[in-house]
Order: C-alpha cells, then sequence, then structure tokens
C-alpha cells in the first residue's frame, strides 16, 4: 500500500496514480516524467500514435499521438477506439452462501412482495395535477396528519413534467404507462393516491384499468376536473390519505428473506477510482445477495458501452445476450438521430477525476455487477420477474435510471461515487459508496460507506463486500440512510421522456 500507482492487469499499458505523483518518481522500474494527479493513468511503456492503451486488460482508447512511459495518459493524447473488446470467458459463477440465512425487518405486501419503507404515495398522472399533490402532501404535514400512524414513513408527492402534449400510443407512451404504473406497485409505498386533471393523454382510467393496481385496496384514485377544481381536489384527496394511513399503518415490520431485496446498482460522479474500489465492492455484494436467492439491477446502457461483451459473456441463454445487444443497437439509433454519439462520455467531472473515454468508464461500471450469470433483460421501467442479476435499459442520467429501477421493483438503491453525489430517491432509500476517502471526509454528510480504504488501508473487496451487505440489511430493516436524515427525495422522480412533445 506504499505504492504510489496500481497496475491492474500484467498486459496493461498504463497505471492508475493512488496519489498525487511527482516528476521523477519511480513507478515498477516507469519513472514518472510529468506529475500526475491521483486516479489518473500514466504509460508504463512506450505507445505508438494509433496503439491501443489497456486497462483491466482491455482497450480503454487509441492513442493519438506517440506516448512516452511515464507521460500523463488522458484527453490530450488519448482518444475513442473500436469498442469491441475480445470476449472474456467468465469462470463458472460460485455461489457464496454466506449471508443466505440472514432476514431484515420488511413491510410484507399482499402481492407477496417486500417493502423497506412504509410511505404514502400521492401519484400524478401529468404534469397539471402535480401542484395539487403537493398541496395534499403539506396540507397532511401542516395538520400533522401522520402523528396517529407511527407505522408510516411519510408521504411522498410524486410529480413530473409530462402525461400530456404526447401521442397516445408508442414508445414514449408506453415507458411513461410503465413508470407510473410501477410506482404504483412498488413495495416501499403502503398505499397511493393517484391525481389526474381528467383531460389528459395518460389517462387516470388507463393507468387504473378496471381494476385497483394494488391488490390491498389501498389504491384511491381523483380527477381535478370531477372533484370541483384545486380547493375541492385538496379537501378530499387529506379525507383519502388519512383513510389509507389507517391501512398502511397496520402494517408492522416482520422478518423478511434477504431474497426478498431487490437493489438498483447506480454510479455517478465516477472517478479514476470507481472501476477499482467501490464498484468492485458493490459487485461482491451484488453476488452475495444473488447468492441468497436476492435480485441486483445494473442499468445506464449508455454507460456499459464498449463493456457489454462483459455482460453478454455471462449471459444465462443465448436470447439474452440478443437483447442487450438489441438496446445497444437501439441506443446507437437513439444517439445518431438526435445529433449525438455514444461517446458523449465521460463528463466533465468525470475527466477531472482520471477517466479519459467512455470505454474506460464503462468497464468500471460493469464491475458493480459482479460475476453472476446475466439471468435478464428489462426494457426502462419494465416489472422485474426473476430473481438474480438481471439488467434494465436506462439513460446514464442518474435520477431517470434510478426512477426506472424503482418502477421496475427495487426497493434499496446503491450509488457509488467519486466526485460527490448529493440526491435521494423516495420512496427508496439510498445508500452512497464513496470511492476514495478523500471525497468521504469532505461530504461525509452525504456518504454512508467508504470504499477508499481498499487502496488507503489494504481492506480487501470481499470484506467490503461484506460489510456493505450488512449495511444493506440494517438499511432494509430501518435505519435511515444519510440522504433520508437530510430530507432528500422531492424532486429527483424523472420519467424517461421520449419523443415528440406536441
Amino acid at each position: 500500500m506504499n505504492q504510489p500507482a496500481l497496475k491492474l492487469h500484467p498486459d496493461d499499458t498504463v497505471a492508475i496514480a493512488l496519489r498525487d505523483i511527482d516528476v521523477g518518481e519511480v513507478f515498477d522500474q516507469t519513472k514518472l516524467i510529468e506529475p500526475i494527479p491521483r486516479g489518473h493513468k500514466f504509460a508504463v511503456t512506450a505507445v505508438k500514435s494509433g496503439d491501443k492503451v489497456t486497462r483491466y486488460g482491455q482497450v480503454i482508447g487509441q492513442a493519438r499521438l506517440d506516448i512516452a512511459p511515464g507521460a500523463h495518459v488522458h484527453s490530450h493524447n488519448l482518444g475513442m477506439a473500436d469498442r469491441l473488446n475480445a470476449v472474456i470467458h467468465q469462470d463458472t459463477f460460485r455461489a457464496d452462501p454466506k449471508f443466505a440465512d440472514r432476514t431484515f425487518d420488511g413491510f410484507h405486501r399482499s402481492d407477496g412482495k417486500v417493502g423497506t419503507r412504509n410511505y404514502i404515495g400521492v401519484l400524478t398522472s401529468v404534469n397539471c395535477s402535480g401542484s395539487v399533490a403537493r398541496f395534499i402532501a403539506e396540507a397532511a404535514d401542516k395538520t400533522n396528519l401522520l402523528d396517529a400512524f407511527p407505522n408510516v414513513d411519510g408521504i411522498v408527492p410524486i410529480v413530473h413534467g409530462t402525461g400530456c402534449g404526447m401521442n397516445s400510443q408508442g414508445e414514449a407512451y408506453d415507458t411513461l404507462f410503465r413508470t407510473l404504473a410501477g410506482y404504483a406497485q412498488n413495495p416501499n409505498f403502503g398505499g397511493i393516491l393517484l391525481i389526474g386533471l381528467g383531460c389528459e393523454v395518460m389517462q387516470v382510467a388507463d393507468l387504473v384499468g378496471g381494476r385497483p393496481i394494488r391488490p390491498d385496496g389501498t389504491l384511491r384514485y381523483m380527477r381535478i376536473q370531477n372533484e370541483g377544481g384545486t380547493a375541492a381536489t385538496v379537501t378530499k384527496g387529506l379525507k383519502h390519505v388519512k383513510e389509507i394511513a389507517a391501512l398502511a399503518n397496520q402494517c408492522r415490520r416482520q422478518p423478511a428473506p434477504i431474497s426478498a431485496l431487490t437493489i438498483g446498482m447506480q454510479c455517478g460522479g465516477s472517478d479514476g477510482y470507481s472501476g477499482i474500489t467501490a464498484n468492485p465492492a458493490l459487485g461482491v455484494a451484488s453476488d452475495f445477495l444473488v447468492s441468497s436467492g436476492g435480485t441486483s439491477i445494473l442499468s445506464e446502457t449508455p454507460e456499459i458501452y464498449g463493456a457489454e461483451h462483459l455482460l453478454t459473456s455471462r449471459a444465462a441463454r443465448p436470447e439474452l445476450a440478443d437483447q442487450l445487444m438489441d438496446r445497444i443497437s437501439w441506443w446507437e439509433d437513439y444517439t445518431s438521430r438526435n445529433g449525438g454519439e455514444m461517446d458523449n462520455n465521460p463528463s466533465p467531472g468525470n475527466k477531472k477525476g482520471g477517466l479519459t473515454t467512455i470505454l474506460e468508464k464503462s468497464l468500471g461500471a460493469v464491475a458493480k455487477g459482479g460475476n453472476a450469470p446475466l439471468g435478464g433483460v428489462y426494457q426502462f421501467a419494465e416489472q422485474i420477474d426473476t430473481n438474480g442479476f438481471v439488467f434494465m435499459d436506462s439513460p446514464g442520467f442518474d435520477p431517470c435510471s434510478v426512477t426506472g429501477q424503482i418502477a421496475s421493483g427495487a426497493n434499496l438503491i446503491v450509488f457509488t461515487t467519486g466526485r460527490g453525489s448529493v440526491s435521494g430517491y423516495q420512496p427508496v432509500p439510498c445508500i452512497k459508496l464513496a470511492t476514495n476517502t478523500e471525497m468521504f471526509m469532505r461530504l461525509e454528510g452525504d456518504m454512508d460507506l467508504n470504499c477508499g480504504d481498499i487502496i488507503s488501508d489494504g481492506v480487501s473487496l470481499n470484506e467490503k463486500g461484506a460489510e456493505l451487505m450488512e449495511l444493506l440489511i440494517a438499511t432494509a430493516s430501518g435505519n435511515k440512510t444519510k440522504s433520508e436524515k437530510l430530507g432528500y427525495g422531492g424532486v429527483e422522480f424523472v420519467p424517461w421522456q421520449l419523443g415528440a412533445t406536441m
């Protein structure tokens, strides 16, 4: 751990600085000819212009000019390369039953799912009903409505900026429909009040479908135009919320198997350490969870671009590999027709933290998925109907991607970050992992777990993954995350808006 840098694979042409390195320092017989910031890369061998540059034993880019040993390797001399790396044939996944007999205390729902929280959602079908939803939640808070219902965690208005001005059929409509219906079914809601305006494209009647979305009877719905306007809707809405709260309050935390946990895995504000600390530690925890019968969801399709071979080679069935590649092809077309490109990543913050190309970023991001077989590929907000490690298509934009995971059924979110992230996702608790100790100490009020000690103190990935599993169990049982204590979650519902706004 006294080494100034780390070479991740014997065949790598770069090493990663573990601290700021000065000119003249030596690593593994390579003398630094430029200062290298912590988390950034330097060449450990001569690289000619046009040659491939490797990290993790995988191609992360192509040299734009000759690079001398000991030189900084970054955006000025490294560009995008052919994303098709060689397929790595994964070892057979070995299930680890370490946590198989553990339980957490959760809220058991009538459909067999288990919530880690017990919120009431005020869900809107359209932007036009968003203010009324907030008015109802604010009025409930001002009147201390929930004081009589100690088992209810709170009231969450789920508001958004769409639901009308769109086609009544097709990709955009279907995506929003899945998202809203999915939130109404998430087990972290003990009840739902659905509010529409009345004349919107996304009709309440279609969402309800002539039957309750939830089988436990805790769904109510209203249309502002039918109720007599804002004041009348708020008054009646408060009555509904109180009645829903009385039903939700009857639910108590009871032991549940680990297999009832579904975690959505995210990374945002990544840095050069993400792929060697927090992301692979989360991958270890994901494998522990899958070994115990639980479910983990990897997403952010633009941020697996260039590393998709690491997932297709693990597909439990050939058709799953085909489905994932179909989503990659869809994204290539989607970005092209909108004047973008898949290599629009990394962001300025990612680059400041040491990442250079989307290939490098994706190889680190995929590490969140551990080594378990890929058991399913789902569309954005599609209900997850299988246990194990799965992939859900989504943008790389974190709040949008998490929105899809929650709609798909996630009852916990785990979010790794190297630059720092400040967000939360009611009704689902979000556990934040810091990739480096410096940032953890600077933003300790927002971070839940430091993974920087993997570098600084030699903590093993297996140890950190087990520590994270203990944190997952404690959080699922009711311990609050930092973002929950700070009150985050009011603005992070971000449906994926596709298609034309009309």
